[in-house]
């Protein structure tokens, strides 16, 4: 472990995000050893307006951001971390590419340096490793006079399959990656992807809060209100349901198939296909909404099989899904789509379809798999599958790069 080494972890998730995410939970794994200092991708004028009243993200920080300055705050539980908030940034990214957008990108790089430099300063950093989690769009940002030890890139998603993203994104992160000495990929296909720019690239997959997970098995939790008076088999799903992941089509036939059963999809709607396919007016359909990672156990509890209905396609080729560990930790059955390499290592813990009719058939399977020594083997498989066993891995990777190189990154390692 390294012990006097800080971090500086600059993410496009924010610390107040209300879902989890991969930096947000590597940064609390990396602070058990390390200070780690969170710097949030910053709010621009376009943010601060359209989520005055109705976002958290910006709501509760609002009048400290016009105030202007960069802000700094402990985290509760994590003595550890402190979240850097920068001050307000341009929203460009509307713009097309050129010398107008290259000037606003500067203005926003520097906002984006000068956190880092007042960091540094103010908590008398001495050597860090710097962490970029998906957010290529801020290229030149790194002090010239005080430059990390090392300086790693993370990517978890191919940028170029979001219509948002993809307009600058998708040569801002090879430019972005070039400058890093380390690329670290969620998964094979974005390993293959990033491998071809930066050749000293990782896998480094998602993991799970393994223990958190578990409690659907060992603890003992009243029904969710969602479902109190449900007396049906129930087929679960938990995330975010947009419209570039998620099959509705297939949804809506698993609903539709299974009438005696009901499908409780848990997480946020970011797509108007719920709507347009009448899924939401099914009888047998419950959508819950947003729900904080720390109340899933509870639903998860009470359903007799969970699905991951990803549609197959080039962005989901390159995904090693969190839910795939939270699942299995909470010792679920699982159906899958066959929609990436990454899935298809579980194969011998989940069931996973080839095509929609085979997805739905083997609900009816999978509802049946759930005897004390399958649960038991799933939690098993999970329980390799920990942020902390990640943590141990980029180590394994600063480690041999050291080695490689030659380069003294820290007398603890």
């Amino acid at each position: 472990m390294i012990q006097k080494t800080d971090i500086i972890y600059f993410s496009l998730f924010r610390w107040n995000n209300p879902y989890s995410s991969v930096s947000l939970s590597l940064a609390k794994e990396f602070s058990q050893n390390n200070r780690v200092f969170y710097v949030n991708h910053p709010i621009s004028y376009k943010d601060l307006v359209k989520g005055w009243t109705n976002n958290t993200e910006v709501r509760d920080i609002k009048w400290n951001l016009l105030k202007g300055g960069n802000q700094f705050q402990q985290i509760d539980h994590y003595p550890n971390i402190t979240s850097v908030t920068p001050e307000l940034s341009y929203p460009i990214n509307w713009l097309s590419k050129g010398s107008l957008y290259d000037f606003f990108k500067k203005k926003n790089e520097q906002i984006i340096q000068k956190a880092i430099e007042e960091t540094i300063e103010k908590y008398n950093i001495k050597k860090y490793i710097f962490i970029n989690c998906f957010d290529p769009f801020f290229v030149d940002i790194l002090p010239k006079d005080k430059p990390p030890i090392l300086s790693v890139y993370q990517c978890i998603d191919d940028i170029s399959q979001n219509k948002y993203t993809s307009r600058h994104g998708t040569r801002l992160e090879i430019e972005s990656a070039k400058k890093y000495d380390i690329t670290v990929t969620t998964s094979r296909q974005l390993k293959r992807l990033m491998k071809q720019h930066t050749p000293e690239t990782h896998i480094l997959h998602n993991a799970a809060d393994i223990k958190l997970f578990r409690n659907a098995v060992e603890e003992n939790y009243p029904r969710p209100k969602e479902i109190k008076n449900i007396s049906t088999k129930i087929i679960g799903f938990t995330g975010n349901m947009d419209a570039v992941r998620i099959n509705y089509p297939l949804l809506k036939q698993i609903a539709t198939e299974h009438t005696d059963k009901t499908l409780l999809l848990i997480g946020p709607v970011n797509s108007p296909e719920v709507k347009d396919l009448e899924i939401d007016q099914l009888p047998n359909v419950i959508l819950t909404g947003s729900k904080p990672i720390t109340e899933l156990p509870k639903y998860l509890q009470h359903c007799d099989c969970v699905i991951i209905p990803f549609l197959c396609n080039t962005l989901t080729a390159s995904i090693y899904p969190l839910k795939i560990n939270e699942y299995l930790a909470a010792g679920k059955s699982v159906v899958s789509s066959n929609f990436s390499e990454d899935i298809r290592t579980f194969d011998d813990q989940i069931k996973i379809a080839n095509s929609d009719d085979e997805f739905v058939q083997l609900i009816h399977q999978a509802i049946l798999e759930n005897a004390p020594e399958q649960i038991e083997a799933r939690q098993a498989v999970a329980a390799t599958n920990t942020w902390t066993a990640r943590v141990e891995r980029f180590w394994k990777i600063v480690r041999a790069f050291q080695q490689k190189n030659q380069k003294e990154i820290s007398a603890n390692i």
